[in-house]
């Protein structure tokens, strides 16, 4: 036995010395390769040589994490998405040069030996002897491939990363026999272009392709004899040779590569020298990756559709399952993102919202009867810097959106109005519709135990000139809060829960929505994308279609992957869908969103202002596309959206009329410029009486709405808010999170997140 450190280990050229017994006893064994002299190196490695045959003869190679494309629904490139930025390629597609540079520097023999190179490891073992150090450069070129398989099977896993690439005996053993099965079944060429594809080459360029477009910004097949060299030399150590930071060294490094060339005979002595003397002559193209480079303002929706992709069992089992498929890449995702709707959508944004404007706005677009999201946009763009965000205000916490989503106010009094229809009560139906009025207890729920007004909450309507007796159709323009309270303490809560779920409408973090009054006027926090969705079943004459992403995904192979489609119910009847159209074009043509309508088509809508207007909504559709949009508070902070300039204009009060209405009016029509113009199937509403001139409410108000009064303008047609307190408020007090105290709970100690209020128009 050799002479051992004190520390208990061989030394290095001894370590080098069993490694290349084991080597030659393993090549004699298993692949038969006659390497005379074997006897005569003396090294019984009996017990060394079992262990090795124990090793699974059986290399599974991992694909090689890619670049993802993803695609609008023209084809057009929305994002360039990638765990490593790579892109494979075939060796007919690299550059001659470049083959010949990494096999001169990295293993010059590559043609001549088998899996291992005798020669090359008795050079190093002879160096490193006389040097003392350990043994180094014997790793043969498919060594070397072997090696950065394990690394990329290792991924994001650092653990395993370091178990790939430490400097061991066991590690070079492992090598050596998968080195054997990889030249037996591969063969010289396949091995060379293997490696130039999994080769890391730094500046986040994996692989030959990524790297001659990173520095050179040009494809790996037109790479010239100086760049093949410059880019063979980095392989060695990405960073000290990392031409962006360091030239000097990478030219140095370079210039070794191009003499090698020439030592070899693989170019002459003078194209060495003339290629030496050439700058290096960088055209660098900086990283881009995620969904922030994506274009058309798409970063959101780009966000999206991952998030979509790693939440449907479509795509795998399990989120890891989908997880690391999503991140080996080269993947083709084409989406259902309408180009010319997404630009309509980013335009009136940007006419209307700063991005540096203390609130914020959401604009999503869907088209009924197939789900298919066609534009989503919002002002604070997608990022990491000052004024950016990557909360994706369209979407339900799950996917990338905010905590709560955002109260909808009276955009929800059309669902409870679908419940009343559904049920058979009919459009023509009168209220009392007082100015004001307690909450009506007891409200049957859909168990056993009904709601009690225990707290004795009221609810008013925005101003008192708006006293009822008033039916359907004008209390649906006005957005009489009192009207719709009366109706759901007349249907019950069980019809409005069970219509909002065959409408999707689900609170953005998930929760069930629960089972009190207070819910008519909006009081739970919703997505954009979920209200949009849930309005587009009605333009689809009652039947709701989940909302889908993704039209198609082909993989590294051209292999179409299964992708989910959307499902489509029945939530009512076509003669309920036809109702509520009725009405809500009526909303338009002279209720509260007059502003929102479109002049070229027919278009419904309702819309929602809530308390101290911390949000305003315009919710409308027309036969074939439907879309939501909200401003509002996008922060922590909740700011009230009065005596406020937003977009450089000046508004003392925003509804949801005066802001989102016009928002939605300007993207819905450019987005359906030159398209269809289908109009709605409507049925006959027959007047109900209005109330008399100078009416009075039916009973003293208990104190001042939201402790201001008449905060309405009180012109017809106007967008005026339509409730001036939550449910919680009684007099001029207000409950929960609105600033006021003393207010009472009419939500049955059900806690409300932040900035959630009853509805105003």
């Amino acid at each position: 036995m050799g002479k051992k450190r004190s520390g208990g280990g061989l030394t290095g050229p001894q370590q080098a010395a069993k490694f290349l017994g084991v080597s030659v006893l393993s090549g004699v064994i298993l692949a038969g390769i006659a390497i005379p002299g074997a006897g005569a190196l003396g090294l019984a490695a009996k017990g060394t040589v079992e262990g090795f045959d124990e090793i699974p003869a059986n290399l599974k190679t991992p694909p090689l994490s890619q670049r993802t494309t993803i695609l609008d629904s023209e084809g057009g490139l929305i994002a360039t998405v990638y765990s490593r930025d790579r892109q494979v390629v075939p060796i007919t597609a690299i550059s001659p040069y470049m083959q010949k540079a990494i096999v001169a520097i990295e293993d010059s023999r590559f043609y001549e030996h088998g899996a291992i190179d005798l020669k090359g490891i008795l050079r190093a073992v002879n160096r490193n002897a006389q040097e003392g150090g350990a043994a180094q450069g014997a790793s043969t070129l498919t060594q070397q491939y072997v090696k950065n398989v394990f690394v990329e099977e290792a991924g994001d896993d650092e653990t395993k990363v370091r178990e790939a690439q430490e400097k061991s005996l066991g590690r070079k053993i492992r090598e050596l026999k998968y080195s054997i099965q990889v030249e037996e079944e591969l063969g010289k060429n396949k091995i060379l272009e293997n490696y130039l594809n999994i080769t890391y080459f730094g500046q986040q360029a994996y692989g030959i392709e990524s790297a001659a477009q990173r520095y050179f910004s040009k494809p790996a097949k037109d790479l010239t004899l100086d760049e093949s060299a410059m880019l063979a030399g980095v392989v060695q150590s990405p960073s000290r040779y990392d031409p962006v930071n360091d030239s000097q060294e990478a030219t140095k490094r370079r210039n070794i590569v191009l003499q090698r060339m020439a030592d070899i005979r693989d170019i002459s002595q003078a194209e060495a020298d003339a290629a030496k003397a050439k700058p290096l002559k960088l055209k660098v193209t900086k990283p881009k990756n995620g969904c922030i480079t994506a274009v058309k303002g798409a970063g959101f929706f780009c966000d999206f559709v991952r998030n979509t992709f790693l939440d449907d069992t479509a795509f795998g089992k399990t989120r890891e399952e989908r997880a690391k498929v999503w991140n080996r890449g080269g993947l083709t995702v084409r989406t259902t993102l309408d180009p010319q709707s997404q630009d309509s959508v980013n335009e009136s944004i940007k006419d209307h919202v700063d991005q540096d404007d203390k609130v914020a706005t959401a604009v999503t677009l869907v088209q009924p009867g197939t789900g298919r999201v066609l534009a989503m946009g919002q002002s604070k763009p997608y990022g990491f810097g000052k004024n950016e965000t990557q909360i994706n205000f369209s979407v339900d916490k799950k996917m990338g959106g905010s905590n709560f989503g955002f109260p909808t106010g009276s955009t929800f009094k059309a669902f409870v109005a679908a419940a009343a229809i559904e049920r058979g009560m009919p459009p023509t139906k009168m209220y009392a519709s007082p100015f004001e009025m307690d909450y009506p207890s007891p409200v049957q729920t859909c168990g056993d135990k009904p709601w009690v007004n225990t707290d004795n909450a009221r609810v008013p309507n925005e101003s008192e000139s708006e006293v009822g007796p008033y039916g359907l159709k004008e209390a649906m323009a006005k957005s009489v809060n009192t009207y719709f309270i009366e109706m759901i303490s007349e249907i019950g809560l069980c019809p409005l829960t069970e219509m909002t779920t065959k409408l999707g409408v689900i609170p953005a973090n998930g929760a069930k929505l629960p089972e009190v009054p207070a819910i008519a006027l909006g009081t739970e926090g919703m997505s954009p994308l979920t209200m949009a969705n849930a309005y587009a079943t009605f333009a689809n004459r009652g039947v709701y279609c989940t909302p889908v992403t993704i039209e198609s995904i082909t993989d590294s192979h051209g292999k179409a992957l299964t992708v989910p489609k959307s499902k489509c119910s029945r939530a009512m009847t076509e003669k309920t869908a036809d109702t509520i159209n009725t009405l809500l074009l009526g909303v338009v043509d002279s209720g509260t969103g007059q502003q929102s309508g479109l002049k070229d088509r027919e278009s419904a809508g309702k819309t929602g202002t809530t308390d101290e207007r911390h949000n305003a909504w315009f919710v409308g559709y027309t036969p074939n596309m439907s879309g939501a949009t909200w401003v509002g508070s996008g922060g922590a902070k909740q700011v009230s959206m009065e005596n406020i300039t937003i977009g450089g204009q000046y508004y003392d009060k925003v509804f949801g009329g005066g802001l989102p209405g016009p928002i939605w009016k300007q993207a819905v029509t450019g987005a359906l410029s030159g398209r269809d113009a289908p109009g709605f199937t409507t049925v006959n509403i027959p007047d109900t009486p209005s109330p008399s001139p100078g009416s009075k409410p039916s009973g003293k108000p208990s104190g001042k709405p939201s402790g201001k009064p008449g905060r309405g303008e009180g012109k017809p047609g106007d967008g005026k808010p339509g409730n001036g307190r939550t449910a919680g408020q009684t007099g001029g007090t207000t409950g929960g999170d609105t600033g006021g105290t003393g207010g009472t709970d009419p939500l049955g100690g059900i806690t409300l997140p932040p900035g959630v209020i009853g509805g105003r128009d």
